[in-house]
Protein backbone atom coordinates (compact mmCIF):
# COMPACT_ATOMS: atom_id res chain seq x y z
CA UNK A 1 0.00 0.00 0.00
CA UNK A 2 1.44 3.53 -0.65
CA UNK A 3 0.47 6.40 1.77
CA UNK A 4 -1.43 8.97 0.82
CA UNK A 5 -1.12 11.24 3.24
CA UNK A 6 -0.28 10.99 6.98
CA UNK A 7 -1.50 14.21 8.86
CA UNK A 8 -1.27 15.76 12.07
CA UNK A 9 -3.25 18.05 14.00
CA UNK A 10 -2.75 19.38 17.46
CA UNK A 11 -5.20 21.01 20.09
CA UNK A 12 -5.19 22.01 23.29
CA UNK A 13 -8.17 20.46 25.82
CA UNK A 14 -8.41 22.44 29.14
CA UNK A 15 -9.11 19.63 31.40
CA UNK A 16 -6.69 17.33 33.49
CA UNK A 17 -5.22 14.23 31.57
CA UNK A 18 -7.30 12.20 34.54
CA UNK A 19 -10.52 13.34 33.40
CA UNK A 20 -10.11 12.26 29.81
CA UNK A 21 -10.64 8.49 28.41
CA UNK A 22 -10.02 8.81 24.63
CA UNK A 23 -11.81 5.30 23.91
CA UNK A 24 -15.21 6.18 26.00
CA UNK A 25 -15.54 9.48 24.18
CA UNK A 26 -14.66 7.96 20.86
CA UNK A 27 -17.17 5.04 20.97
CA UNK A 28 -19.86 6.94 22.36
CA UNK A 29 -19.44 9.89 19.96
CA UNK A 30 -22.99 10.43 19.35
CA UNK A 31 -24.51 11.38 15.78
CA UNK A 32 -25.29 15.23 16.93
CA UNK A 33 -21.91 15.39 18.18
CA UNK A 34 -19.51 14.19 15.55
CA UNK A 35 -21.80 16.32 12.69
CA UNK A 36 -21.04 19.58 15.16
CA UNK A 37 -17.15 18.79 14.67
CA UNK A 38 -16.66 19.64 10.78
CA UNK A 39 -19.14 20.83 7.84
CA UNK A 40 -17.29 17.46 6.56
CA UNK A 41 -19.27 15.73 8.95
CA UNK A 42 -22.31 13.82 7.37
CA UNK A 43 -22.84 10.90 9.98
CA UNK A 44 -21.57 8.79 12.43
CA UNK A 45 -22.04 6.02 14.77
CA UNK A 46 -20.93 3.51 16.51
CA UNK A 47 -21.63 -0.47 16.52
CA UNK A 48 -19.35 -3.83 16.87
CA UNK A 49 -17.33 -6.42 14.69
CA UNK A 50 -19.07 -9.87 14.87
CA UNK A 51 -15.69 -10.89 17.00
CA UNK A 52 -16.93 -8.12 19.55
CA UNK A 53 -14.55 -4.93 18.55
CA UNK A 54 -15.90 -1.81 19.26
CA UNK A 55 -16.66 0.18 15.79
CA UNK A 56 -16.74 3.65 15.00
CA UNK A 57 -18.84 4.13 11.66
CA UNK A 58 -18.35 7.67 10.16
CA UNK A 59 -19.69 9.46 6.52
CA UNK A 60 -18.40 12.74 5.74
CA UNK A 61 -17.18 14.26 2.40
CA UNK A 62 -13.89 15.48 1.98
CA UNK A 63 -12.95 17.39 -1.28
CA UNK A 64 -16.34 15.93 -3.09
CA UNK A 65 -15.01 12.45 -2.18
CA UNK A 66 -18.04 10.42 0.14
CA UNK A 67 -16.44 8.29 2.48
CA UNK A 68 -18.28 5.54 4.54
CA UNK A 69 -15.52 4.66 7.67
CA UNK A 70 -15.58 1.54 9.64
CA UNK A 71 -13.11 2.30 12.00
CA UNK A 72 -12.49 -0.80 13.78
CA UNK A 73 -10.57 -0.45 17.29
CA UNK A 74 -6.71 -1.28 17.41
CA UNK A 75 -5.49 0.33 20.22
CA UNK A 76 -8.03 1.52 23.04
CA UNK A 77 -6.00 3.33 25.85
CA UNK A 78 -7.17 5.92 27.95
CA UNK A 79 -4.61 8.07 26.72
CA UNK A 80 -4.06 6.79 23.38
CA UNK A 81 -7.10 5.01 20.52
CA UNK A 82 -6.20 3.91 16.96
CA UNK A 83 -8.75 2.59 14.98
CA UNK A 84 -8.42 1.17 11.37
CA UNK A 85 -10.55 1.31 8.15
CA UNK A 86 -11.13 -0.04 4.93
CA UNK A 87 -13.25 2.44 4.25
CA UNK A 88 -16.00 2.88 0.84
CA UNK A 89 -14.98 6.20 -1.18
CA UNK A 90 -16.97 7.59 -3.97
CA UNK A 91 -15.38 10.29 -6.48
CA UNK A 92 -16.59 10.92 -9.67
CA UNK A 93 -14.11 9.00 -10.79
CA UNK A 94 -16.57 6.05 -9.47
CA UNK A 95 -15.97 3.72 -6.05
CA UNK A 96 -12.88 2.77 -4.62
CA UNK A 97 -11.73 1.99 -1.60
CA UNK A 98 -8.86 3.26 0.42
CA UNK A 99 -7.51 2.27 3.87
CA UNK A 100 -6.90 4.56 7.11
CA UNK A 101 -5.80 5.01 10.41
CA UNK A 102 -7.29 7.32 12.80
CA UNK A 103 -4.99 7.81 15.90
CA UNK A 104 -5.77 10.25 18.65
CA UNK A 105 -3.70 10.33 21.38
CA UNK A 106 -3.26 13.05 24.51
CA UNK A 107 -0.77 14.11 26.79
CA UNK A 108 -0.70 16.64 29.69
CA UNK A 109 1.04 19.94 29.29
CA UNK A 110 0.28 20.53 33.04
CA UNK A 111 -1.84 19.91 35.81
CA UNK A 112 -5.19 21.45 34.15
CA UNK A 113 -4.44 21.22 30.40
CA UNK A 114 -3.31 18.49 27.46
CA UNK A 115 -2.86 18.26 23.82
CA UNK A 116 -4.65 16.69 21.96
CA UNK A 117 -3.25 14.66 18.66
CA UNK A 118 -5.33 13.85 16.25
CA UNK A 119 -3.23 11.45 13.21
CA UNK A 120 -4.86 10.40 10.09
CA UNK A 121 -2.77 8.17 7.66
CA UNK A 122 -4.38 7.30 3.88
CA UNK A 123 -3.10 4.36 2.09
CA UNK A 124 -4.10 3.41 -1.18
CA UNK A 125 -5.44 -0.03 -1.81
CA UNK A 126 -5.83 -2.67 -5.24
CA UNK A 127 -9.41 -1.37 -6.16
CA UNK A 128 -7.94 2.72 -6.08
CA UNK A 129 -4.74 1.79 -7.97
CA UNK A 130 -7.07 -0.08 -10.71
CA UNK A 131 -9.09 3.10 -10.45
CA UNK A 132 -6.15 5.04 -11.13
CA UNK A 133 -4.95 3.18 -14.12
CA UNK A 134 -8.57 2.58 -15.66
CA UNK A 135 -8.59 6.80 -15.12
CA UNK A 136 -5.08 6.68 -16.97
CA UNK A 137 -3.42 8.55 -14.09
CA UNK A 138 0.38 6.99 -13.36
CA UNK A 139 2.10 9.87 -11.75
CA UNK A 140 1.17 9.34 -7.79
CA UNK A 141 2.98 12.29 -6.89
CA UNK A 142 0.25 14.74 -7.99
CA UNK A 143 -2.21 12.01 -6.45
CA UNK A 144 -0.44 12.10 -2.69
CA UNK A 145 0.11 15.77 -2.97
CA UNK A 146 -3.23 16.84 -3.29
CA UNK A 147 -4.87 13.81 -0.40
CA UNK A 148 -2.29 15.06 1.68
CA UNK A 149 -3.37 18.93 1.19
CA UNK A 150 -7.37 17.53 1.74
CA UNK A 151 -6.54 15.29 4.48
CA UNK A 152 -4.20 18.05 6.18
CA UNK A 153 -6.95 20.72 5.53
CA UNK A 154 -9.80 18.25 6.78
CA UNK A 155 -7.75 17.00 10.07
CA UNK A 156 -7.04 20.93 11.18
CA UNK A 157 -11.25 21.97 10.81
CA UNK A 158 -12.08 19.26 13.23
CA UNK A 159 -9.22 18.73 15.44
CA UNK A 160 -10.24 21.87 17.36
CA UNK A 161 -14.01 20.43 17.59
CA UNK A 162 -13.12 17.27 18.79
CA UNK A 163 -11.08 18.75 21.98
CA UNK A 164 -13.73 20.60 22.99
CA UNK A 165 -15.86 18.07 22.76
CA UNK A 166 -13.40 15.96 24.92
CA UNK A 167 -12.99 18.72 27.09
CA UNK A 168 -16.45 19.67 27.81
CA UNK A 169 -17.66 15.74 28.43
CA UNK A 170 -14.40 15.21 30.59
CA UNK A 171 -15.79 18.72 32.53
CA UNK A 172 -19.53 16.61 32.84
CA UNK A 173 -18.55 13.90 33.69
CA UNK A 174 -16.02 15.42 36.87
CA UNK A 175 -19.51 17.12 37.45
CA UNK A 176 -21.39 14.00 38.41
CA UNK A 177 -18.60 12.40 40.22
CA UNK A 178 -16.64 10.29 38.15
CA UNK A 179 -14.09 9.11 39.59
CA UNK A 180 -10.38 9.89 37.66
CA UNK A 181 -8.68 7.30 35.59
CA UNK A 182 -5.30 6.92 36.99
CA UNK A 183 -2.55 8.26 35.30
Amino acid sequence: MTVLADTRATHLVNAPLASIDLPEWLFSLSDTAYRACSPAHIAGGTSRTDDGKRMSINVERIAGNMLIQHYVEDIAEPYHVRVNSLSDSFTDAGATQLAIIWELTIAPVDDATCELSNRVIVQSTPSFLEMLTQAGISDMSGVIAQFTTNTEAHNRDETPFFARDIENKAKAAALVGRRPLPV
